[in-house]
């Protein structure tokens, strides 16, 4: 059976794709808070998961989902069987809803104010894999070093709580911070023994 973040990574990659060369696409999917709450075009806190700015934001995205999501995919299919795929689903799409919720609450009455990507459901995706493999080693494009995932993740929240609070960027830090708690909550509500998985790896862990 082909898993499912491959089936996401390719839906989206050819909706996005789509969407470069169909601008009316992205006009009709991106998240536009204002849209959503005059014309209640709720389907966009969905449809904006599956288009994105430009390539670079596409690869990023889906680089990550792909090493992300096969960790997530593999534990809860692993715990939940068959259930577990739908359970994957919710994580992802959820994430990408949630992480939305702020932005409208913030900017429906602002015609100007777009967002998309799936970063929302990447960082809920992310943040699950943190708490089944906090100790794995991690790594950024900037940080030539790999970081234990628990210590990277614990910055990616600070750093995107005072950057969403700055706003000095076309980048919606909020989005990544929300859908990263909701990634965190989901899988503690869904799985409550993973905290204490969590806790084992990392009491002994040491950098040295």
């Amino acid at each position: 059976m082909i898993a499912l973040t491959i089936v996401l990574i390719i839906v989206t990659t050819f909706i996005s794709i789509m969407a470069f060369s169909r601008r009316d696409i992205q006009y009709k999917w991106i998240f536009n808070p204002y849209q959503v709450h005059t014309h209640k075009e709720y389907w966009r806190f969905i449809s904006s998961g599956f288009v994105h700015a430009d390539y670079s934001h596409l690869i990023l995205n889906m680089v990550a989902l792909y090493f992300f999501g096969k960790t997530v995919e593999y534990h809860l299919t692993d715990n939940f069987e068959l259930l577990g795929k739908f359970y994957f689903i919710l994580l992802y799409l959820g994430g990408i809803v949630v992480s939305d919720i702020p932005s409208f609450l913030k900017h429906r009455d602002n015609p100007g104010f777009n967002s998309l990507g799936a970063s929302g459901g990447v960082a809920a995706v992310l943040f699950g894999s943190i708490l089944y493999r906090p100790t794995a080693p991690l790594s950024l494009m900037f940080i030539p070093i790999a970081i234990p995932a628990f210590i990277l993740g614990a910055l990616y929240l600070i750093y995107s709580y005072y950057s969403g609070k700055k706003m000095v960027d076309n980048i919606n830090h909020d989005a990544h911070l929300y859908g990263a708690l909701f990634g965190l909550f989901f899988t503690i509500i869904l799985n409550p023994p993973v905290v204490i998985g969590f806790v084992n790896q990392i009491k002994d862990f040491s950098l040295f």
